[in-house]
């Protein structure tokens, strides 16, 4: 059921869409959301390892990687609102009425299985950096230990996660103290790591440790990997930046807020203030950072960081070996159980789409929990390296072509938005960056592939 818009809301919009951007930016932050949602969605557990991965093993090479992949995932989420707040209709019910069942069935079940491949990784993700918070904490530790003891406690805590997750996606949206503790705590969490790497950078800067012209440089494309995990690393990007679990969720949440024709550019401004520029932010800062420390070093590093070689980061920046290793785990166990959750919302959206249940029925809790089977990834990656998520994020990147081309013919079909349907020069500009979006996507799921396979 989506939230009533006052009265009162839909007057300050329509006094603000005369006026210059400046004026607008108060009152559109002030009555943001959707967008912010998806930002605490995709500054999970994937963005943080893939920025980390970026930095430490490529230097500044990849930094533009994340952001031109947000670009893309930005013009999609552009196209995505304009048809759900023009028409009022649901994403799904409007691929499977104007363009085929088939692909919005497709589409859904992609969606679930992203949701479900990601939590293969996240689960060992947050095992293992919970593992790191006992071991700081109480000196208790397995981690120098191999074999069922240690997998058993891994699989010990994944259960406390998935727990935690159930629970708040369980009564997500109704209401309760514990689910708005939960919420705040995330929100925090996430934020001190991110602080954390801002200082870093800070420190490392004023130490000369930064050069700042290859950073700028690094944002320029001029170079491809070749090598197997160096593709994976890009793929994963691509996953991760605007996943297509995400895809699926966000035209919901728009309709849940109650919003309309007279919040399109709304959206839009949403969409920037809160999704684009802090992913930006945050991973470029990530990336930065773990270019100053790690990059040139003889650690191996991909597939290999430990929580205490992340942590040693943090150390040299003067908060100490101790706090360092604190403020990583925290921050990534924290960002990795919020992805988490709202995988499982993204599986109750999925399923509900395709069979009409209502949220909060029996059916749609069970659907929630279809993640469940990924607390098991502990046994597939006992090693507990923090970068077995690269390749999970790779392979759900490879199914967002899929809703990609089905927003690209929707975009242009009249029957379903009639009047709303763009035309002349801005149907052409924006159809041409959506062909554009489209094309980057299979050009590196294909050159992935090529790679993958030795064909080049």
């Amino acid at each position: 059921m989506s939230k009533p818009i006052s009265d009162n809301e839909l007057i300050q919009l329509a006094a603000l869409s005369d006026k210059p951007s400046w004026a607008r930016a108060p009152t559109y932050l002030r009555l943001s959301g959707p967008g912010w949602l998806q930002g605490a969605m995709t500054l999970g557990g994937g963005s943080a390892i893939t920025s980390l991965t970026i930095g430490a093993v490529y230097g500044y090479e990849l930094l533009w990687v994340q952001p031109l992949a947000m670009l893309i995932g930005c013009i999609m989420l552009f196209a995505l609102s304009h048809q759900t707040l023009s028409t009022g209709a649901s994403p799904f019910a409007a691929m499977r009425d104007h363009l085929h069942p088939s692909l919005a069935w497709l589409w859904a079940i992609a969606a679930l299985a992203s949701s479900i491949i990601w939590g293969f990784s996240h689960y060992p993700l947050s095992a293992g950096m919970l593992e790191e918070v006992i071991a700081v904490s109480t000196g208790f530790s397995l981690q120098q230990k191999e074999g069922a003891s240690r997998e058993a406690f891994l699989f010990f805590l994944a259960v406390l996660v998935w727990m935690l997750c159930a629970y708040t996606a369980w009564h997500y949206g109704a209401g309760g103290r514990a689910v708005k503790i939960f919420e705040t705590a995330i929100k925090y969490l996430s934020a001190m790591i991110v602080v954390a790497f801002l200082w870093v950078v800070i420190n490392a800067s004023a130490s000369g440790q930064v050069n700042w012209s290859a950073v700028a440089a690094g944002y320029i494309p001029s170079s491809l990997p070749s090598d197997a995990a160096g593709v994976t690393t890009v793929m994963a990007a691509l996953g991760t930046a605007v996943g297509i679990n995400m895809t699926f969720v966000y035209g919901y949440t728009l309709l849940d807020r109650g919003w309309g024709r007279e919040h399109r550019v709304l959206s839009r401004w949403d969409i920037v203030m809160g999704l684009v520029i802090p992913y930006i932010l945050v991973t470029g800062l990530i990336s930065i950072a773990a270019a100053g420390a790690f990059y040139g070093s003889d650690m191996s590093i991909q597939g290999k960081l430990s929580p205490a070689q992340a942590g040693a980061m943090f150390a040299e920046a003067g908060m100490g070996p101790v706090t360092g290793r604190l403020i990583f785990a925290l921050g990534i166990l924290g960002m990795a159980i919020g992805s988490l959750v709202m995988h499982m919302l993204c599986c109750g959206a999925a399923a509900g789409a395709m069979f009409n249940w209502e949220p909060h029925t029996r059916n749609y809790r069970l659907a929630l929990l279809l993640p469940t089977p990924a607390v098991l990834g502990v046994f597939l990656w006992s090693s507990m390296g923090a970068y077995v998520i690269l390749p999970t994020s790779a392979i759900c990147g490879f199914l967002l072509p899929i809703a990609y081309l089905g927003w690209l013919f929707l975009n242009n079909n009249r029957a379903y938005l009639g009047d709303d349907c763009p035309s002349g020069g801005k149907r052409l500009l924006f159809n041409a960056a959506m062909l554009l979006c489209i094309v980057t996507v299979l050009a590196s799921v294909s050159y992935s592939t090529a790679v993958a396979m030795d064909w080049i």
